[in-house]
């Protein structure tokens, strides 16, 4: 696991007091939503406040983009690697 998945699935973690899951038991091509870890659009809300904070990441919060950024720790991971690049 990369260091940036290990600390995308912590800030999830953190940030949505998951208390009875740990990083390693997050899959990284699993979704987020719904189907997968099962969560909802609250905690899409403040997973986006939180990369905000962190990566300083801003999201269009009805697009279909950020949907897609929001699929799984995976695609987390790659829009966080590239916005770390383009800044």
């Amino acid at each position: 696991m990369t260091e940036l998945k290990k600390q995308l699935k912590q800030l999830i973690i953190d940030t949505l007091d998951l208390e009875d899951i740990s990083a390693e038991d997050i899959d990284s091509a699993e979704p987020l939503f719904v189907d997968g870890l099962g969560l909802d659009s609250i905690d899409a809300l403040e997973l986006g406040l939180a990369l905000q904070k962190r990566y300083g990441i801003k999201l269009e919060a009805d697009s279909e983009e950020t949907r897609r950024h929001f699929a799984s720790i995976d695609a987390l991971a790659e829009l966080v690697a590239n916005h770390a690049a383009s800044v």
